[in-house]
């Protein structure tokens, strides 16, 4: 397998920490060429490229959120960069922006351009101390050279919170409120931060921002899969013979990552691939051919998400990792509504009894209307996810709690 990389074409070739290096690579070149260009053709190139489904976890519609906001007339607009990644196991976006902050700065400066805005804050979780010093440093850096003009960067933390990777509640964090997502309608483009049109967009969807204007959305609608073109970063960890990330075009086979990094540890088999993240759904040894864009995936009712890879193998029992999987989400739920609140410390409940041998069969049937129940009753993503991964463990690997039952 052959890297391709777009959102982290300057890795390991430039010092993150110099704006000179960055511009002597071509940064910066795209932000001077998108101000040529009149706003609504800038877009209207976005949504050519097949950048219309965002990197993040929701995939959405990047070219018609920045129309969205391009529309509202407004004194403020914000632009904000959702670098939250509360998922276990994901590490693409600190792996960008300790690469390359600048890509990321210049991307939002362009979206902020396209849309108005005079404002841009980067959101980054405070457990990534590093990046966000490395974040204020760049910032610095450019506002001494005038790159950014009238737009003023800020650089803010969040305390963690997983439910803050959700936009409306990362807004409402950035305001000093709860942590809890807003109701939609209406959305963040029309009414956003402080009440004003705001797009938000992930780390790895405005690194990609810059090659785009530079190569024309024609180059980059040709790469990889036709109906979510470009590349993706993925992060892999779990039982694979070498932890690590890379950058593929999208499309790729699960199997030819993997592969990559030397496939399973040596002596063992693949049990599963959690795809996404805790909130993923697992692959099954069968379905490892399987091309990594969200159209292939959802066929199999699976979710690319945040690009994590987890490799579990044949000593793994999945009773004790679904374990896991629930108390995450127990402890992240903002217990807004009842079903994420209640549903999560109930399956937890269950689930520990079956792992420790003191369930019941029937207690699957339980966590299976549980989990049906939020899927439909969550108020936001978090408590609608945790589903995912229970259904999916509970029916490719149901001998697993059968036999701590039994």
């Amino acid at each position: 397998m052959k890297e391709m990389r777009v959102a982290l074409r300057n890795a390991g070739k430039i010092d993150p920490h110099s704006i000179e290096e960055y511009i002597n690579a071509g940064g910066y070149e795209a932000l001077k060429k998108a101000r040529e260009i009149p706003q609504d053709e800038l877009i209207e190139q976005f949504e050519k490229s097949g950048l219309l489904r965002g990197r993040g976890g929701a995939g959405f519609n990047t070219g018609f959120k920045w129309r969205s906001a391009k529309q509202v007339d407004s004194d403020i607009k914000y632009v904000v960069c959702n670098a939250d990644e509360g998922e276990p196991g994901t590490y693409k976006d600190r792996t960008i922006l300790e690469n390359d902050p600048h890509t990321v700065l210049e991307g939002m400066a362009i979206c902020a351009y396209a849309i108005g805005a005079n404002r841009a804050i980067v959101y980054c979780r405070a457990e990534y101390p590093f990046v966000i010093d490395l974040l204020k440093e760049a910032v610095a850096q450019g506002e001494e050279k005038g790159i950014y003009g009238d737009l003023k960067f800020t650089i803010m933390t969040g305390a963690g919170a997983y439910v803050c990777g959700e936009e409306t509640a990362l807004l409402n964090s950035i305001e000093g409120k709860r942590g809890e997502a807003r109701l939609k309608p209406p959305y963040p483009t029309v009414k956003g931060l402080y009440g004003k049109p705001t797009v938000v967009n992930n780390v790895e969807t405005f690194a990609a921002v810059a090659t785009i204007v530079n190569n024309g959305p024609v180059w980059y609608s040709s790469i990889g899969a036709i109906r979510y073109p470009g590349t993706k970063v993925f992060t892999v960890s779990g039982d694979i013979a070498e932890k690590g990330w890379c950058e593929v075009y999208t499309g790729s086979k699960l199997s030819e990552i993997l592969d990559h990094f030397g496939g399973v540890r040596p002596g063992h088999q693949l049990k599963a691939v959690q795809i996404g993240g805790n909130s993923g759904a697992f692959v099954t040894p069968d379905q490892i051919d399987t091309r990594i864009d969200i159209e292939s995936l959802s066929e199999l009712g699976l979710a690319l998400g945040s690009g994590s890879l987890f490799v579990i193998d044949e000593t793994r029992d999945m009773a004790e990792i679904l374990v896991e999987v629930v108390a995450f989400f127990a402890a992240e739920s903002c217990g807004k509504c009842t079903p994420c609140r209640e549903g999560t410390v109930r399956i937890l409940d269950l689930l520990t009894a079956i792992r420790d041998g003191e369930g019941q069969e029937k207690d699957l049937v339980t966590i299976e209307k549980i989990c049906k129940n939020m899927q439909v009753g969550s108020f936001c993503p978090l408590g609608q996810s945790v589903a995912v991964p229970v259904m999916s463990a509970l029916t490719n690997y149901r001998q697993d709690f059968l036999n701590r039952i039994q």
